[in-house]
């Protein structure tokens, strides 16, 4: 009998050791594969850091460019955009994205351009989204600024998100890179996840919405989307506040890659 209680003894320190070493394999997991995230967060914060001063532009037929891209651009963006440019436009280097599309397809390739000076590609940007899309002869052409293929991939799941932004009237805005803002009953909150903005959006019921609330939001083609309140900056620092349901912002959140101004916070309070 004292054999087997102790041969019972033996076997269950040895499963608690196993137990003990799976947990501690398993928080190494999990710590990994934060970390990978982190780190994959970093990157494509550092490629939106490198894209920065790069300008998209689409719908320029192909070919219309010539030979020689840069003069073609500093010949036509002053004319689109009603800038007056001192000095004048120099760019590193500009070119179409992609190889060429076989036959005479209708979708000509956007047109990639690497200004100079980050300045004047901030002053195109914002006459985009205030002017944008542009006439060049019967062409539309919208400028956007360029983001790696992880935040264009956000911001795309973003804007899906509009028609059911709009049927709950809650004003948005989306910003650089990819981050929406929204307001419900003076409350605001920035979301820097598509899965969490639904998440926030299934917490709210239809029938439940306040019907004085105003959603006028609308479209610009530019880099922002949505409709703002009066007197708010284009580029609004981020806000927290401590809004029932809502999942927190990461621990290691990455900085916009674009320079936020200073602006003054709105007042906002929580929701009932």
């Amino acid at each position: 009998m004292r054999a087997e209680i102790a041969g019972f003894q033996s076997r269950v320190t040895g499963l608690e050791q196993r137990m003990g070493l799976v947990e501690a394999q398993t928080t190494m997991s999990r710590d990994r594969d934060q970390d990978l995230i982190y780190l994959r967060s970093k990157v494509t914060d550092m490629e939106d850091r490198s894209r920065r001063d790069n300008i998209r532009l689409h719908g320029i037929p192909e070919n219309e460019e010539g030979v020689d891209v840069q003069s073609f651009l500093r010949s036509i963006l002053p004319k689109l955009t009603s800038l007056d440019f001192d000095p004048p436009i120099e760019f590193q280097r500009a070119h179409r994205v992609g190889p060429k599309l076989p036959g005479n397809s209708s979708r000509p390739r956007p047109i990639i351009a690497c200004l100079l000076r980050h300045n004047q590609t901030r002053q195109i940007l914002q006459a985009a989204r205030k002017h944008g899309p542009f006439q060049l002869d019967q062409y539309d052409i919208r400028i956007t600024a360029d983001y790696s293929k992880e935040t264009n991939d956000r911001r795309k799941a973003f804007l899906a998100l509009r028609p059911r932004l709009r049927q709950l009237e809650i004003k948005y805005g989306l910003f650089d890179p990819a981050r929406m803002w929204v307001t419900k009953n003076g409350v605001s909150k920035d979301f820097y996840n598509p899965e969490e903005l639904q998440l926030f959006l299934d917490s709210f019921q239809p029938q439940s919405m306040d019907s004085t609330s105003t959603s006028d939001s609308h479209d610009n083609g530019g880099d922002n989307e949505g409709n703002l309140p009066p007197g708010q900056a284009d580029n609004r620092l981020s806000i927290a506040l401590p809004i029932p349901t809502l999942p927190s912002a990461p621990d290691r959140a990455i900085p916009s890659t674009r320079e936020p101004r200073e602006e003054p916070d709105p007042q906002s309070t929580e929701l009932s």
